[in-house]
């Protein structure tokens, strides 16, 4: 008997037509296609980019001629073991799966090679099982740095300038870029902690005493409203470090109900992640510094291409076959480059299309 693969890597060229992009937490098309279906699992409504992530996916994978099944998690872990459950039950054939958290998915990932499905981790390493074949993303390490990067450039700590109060944070616990984020940082802002030329008032440095559950921005308002009531009396926090853009703007929040936005008590640079609307708008107005550009339509493309050649017989292209390990075995993975945006640069977003200048204004 041909098995599921075969049959497509000779139907795939017959391709039409799948579904839009919808709100709803799961959207599949009623067109006709010959390329079969791809379930995709995408871990929340709630951040713009995830919605930019589905939409693309959907479109890109309608390019090529496949059906998709798209839904959404939002933020609950068991709601997307279920999600992913019933799609294996539904019969696709591949799936692309964004964890909510990264640990949780061993058993219905069983399901999915018990049936031959290939699986893709998409953005978030999925760790603890044998059963994911391959990895796209960003180069997770490279964010941090980059977010780093900033930081050290807009304090001018390499011309000796400091010392300068910093507070650091991270994102979810439960998902596996956080560490990686959070390493390339670190890597390069540690040299800085260790000459005093950076200094942490709170004391948390330690990556499990900064972490922020779900990339919640309420969360991390809170925890910034704590640090700045305890520690900053007499301070004037100088940096942040945020991994994520609605992290960034908890931290903005807090910060102005503490007085900071003004001639006299200056906001502090703030990184962050995602190029979200809203962040860019920030930016542009001098409150966020700073947030790490990643095309998610690239991303998207990249998961597509490795679908078509998976389910058409071919072995995709990678970048790296050691370095992501999950903690059974390390999967071959596809990095895009990252990119810096700030004030002097966000027209980068309206040159390749990300955003209008009209939606900038």
């Amino acid at each position: 008997m041909l098995n599921r693969r075969t049959v497509l890597a000779g139907a795939a060229s017959l391709a039409l037509t799948l579904s839009a992009c919808g709100r709803s937490s799961e959207s599949s098309s009623e067109d006709s296609s010959e390329g079969g279906t791809v379930g995709l699992a995408m871990p929340t409504r709630s951040s713009e980019r995830w919605l930019t992530d589905g939409k693309s996916l959907v479109e890109g994978l309608k390019a090529k001629g496949y059906k998709t099944k798209l839904v959404y998690g939002d933020d609950d872990p068991k709601a997307q073991v279920a999600q992913i459950d019933k799609l294996i039950r539904q019969g696709v054939d591949a799936l692309i799966i964004a964890a909510i958290d990264n640990k949780s998915l061993n058993g219905v990932l069983q399901q999915a090679a018990d049936a031959d499905i290939p699986v893709i981790a998409y953005d978030r390493l999925i760790l603890g099982t044998k059963n994911v074949d391959y990895y796209v993303s960003f180069d997770n390490e490279m964010v941090g740095r980059v977010q780093a990067h900033h930081i050290i450039e807009k304090l001018g700590l390499e011309d000796g300038k400091g010392p300068f109060n910093i507070e650091l944070f991270a994102g979810s616990p439960d998902d596996n870029n956080t560490k990686y984020f959070f390493d390339g940082s670190m890597a390069l802002l540690q040299p800085y902690l260790d000459s005093r030329q950076l200094v942490v008032p709170s004391g948390k440095t330690e990556l499990d005493q900064i972490t922020t559950l779900r990339w919640d921005g309420a969360t991390a308002q809170k925890r910034m409203s704590g640090v700045l009531a305890e520690w900053y009396r007499s301070e004037r926090i100088d940096a942040v470090l945020s991994p994520y853009d609605g992290i960034s703007r908890g931290i903005l929040s807090a910060l102005k109900s503490a007085g900071y936005g003004s001639d006299s008590k200056p906001l502090p640079v703030i990184t962050g992640q995602d190029a979200e609307l809203a962040s860019v708008k920030s930016i542009i107005a001098g409150q966020q510094s700073q947030t790490v550009y990643k095309d998610v339509r690239r991303l998207a493309e990249a998961a597509a291409i490795m679908v078509d050649d998976i389910l058409t017989g071919w072995t995709p292209s990678v970048d790296d076959m050691s370095t992501y390990k999950n903690g059974v075995k390390a999967v071959p993975a596809v990095l895009l480059q990252p990119e810096s945006v700030d004030k002097t640069n966000y027209n980068t977003l309206v040159r390749d299309g990300y955003f209008t200048a009209e939606e900038l204004k």
